[in-house]
């Protein structure tokens, strides 16, 4: 273990983040009352330019007047290579109330980018005399992103998530797909007559969790596209969810049971990640550093894990 301890993430359950386009607030009170743990107004991708400012005005009336109840509220503004973002801060952080989480921030590719928003949030805080300050979840969804993932995650002490955006993040790539998440027809290994498909997300997946893990940041997967395809969504929620991610994206509301029937762990892994933990201190009164449990060895490493497993559940649980 290296001299600086890895800092410990935001402590907020995080299973599901739930997506919808400042230009509907009809469905405002829907998201609300949904089971997401995270609640994304979005400002960019979703809403048409010509509909950008009536968006903004929605979201800014919605987020006093609705009750949100415990979940995180966060706002996707536009990215800063648009003439858009700079409003979308300053009349957020000017007009819309305390209720305000986080803002995320899209399409970022250098620490650069974390600075100038951080910046224009510092100082509309400053002078608004806002009591709660704002935080910070980006988007990795470029080549220059994922080149720079670690200085990004270190960027802001404002940073509290991070998720990938697969269909920007492949088109910057040059990635030869239009799906969004999942695996890709084409990326498949072939062996005694049969194809085998494999995850072309993984390594830039490994990437974020790894940036996000050293700097105390959370790891969440991105969209899934196929609204339709159930059993695709949740099979890429496991694989991020074994990788290290908290959570995942739901761009229609049939996805959040989904994500969060994946990332709550179940009865039985609570169970044994207890009796994990009962096992090794038992251990550990007897002067020992590892032991036996159903068979296979534990040691320090499985506190750790177990850990990690129960502090989840207890999130969850306290949400």
């Amino acid at each position: 273990m290296s001299f600086r301890l890895q800092p410990t993430p935001p402590s907020r359950p995080n299973r599901c983040q739930l997506f919808g386009p400042g230009s509907r607030p009809a469905i405002f009170e829907k998201m609300a009352a949904s089971d997401a743990d995270v609640i994304n107004l979005d400002l960019e991708d979703s809403v048409a330019p010509d509909d950008k400012d009536a968006a903004r005005k929605n979201i800014i009336e919605a987020i006093g007047d609705v009750d949100w109840g415990s979940k995180t509220l966060s706002v996707r503004i536009n990215g800063l290579d648009t003439p858009y973002w700079y409003r979308d801060v300053v009349d957020l952080l000017e007009q819309a109330s305390d209720r305000l989480d986080q803002i995320m921030i899209p399409k970022v590719g250098c620490a650069g980018d974390l600075y100038a928003v951080d910046a224009l949030v510092t100082a509309v805080e400053a002078a608004k005399g806002r009591s709660k300050p704002i935080s910070f979840e980006v988007i990795i969804e470029s080549a220059a992103g994922i080149s720079h993932v670690e200085e990004i995650a270190a960027a802001s002490p404002r940073l509290q998530a991070m998720s990938l955006g697969a269909a920007d993040f492949a088109a910057s790539m040059g990635m030869q797909t239009t799906g969004i998440g999942g695996t890709q027809e084409n990326y498949y290994m072939h062996r005694e007559g049969e194809r085998h498909w494999a995850d072309p997300w993984h390594w830039a997946q490994a990437a974020i969790v790894a940036a996000c893990r050293t700097h105390g940041v959370l790891p969440v997967d991105g969209p899934f596209g196929d609204f339709s395809d159930s059993e695709g969504f949740k099979a890429q929620a496991r694989r991020s969810a074994t990788l290290g991610m908290v959570g995942k994206w739901a761009i229609h509301p049939k996805q959040v049971a989904l994500a969060n029937e994946v990332f709550t762990p179940s009865e039985q892994a609570v169970l044994e990640a207890r009796e994990i933990l009962a096992a090794m201190e038992k251990a550990k009164a007897e002067g020992a550093g590892a032991t036996v449990y159903k068979g296979r060895l534990v040691d320090i490493a499985s506190i750790k894990q177990a850990e990690v497993i129960v502090k989840q559940s207890e999130l969850i649980g306290a949400a």
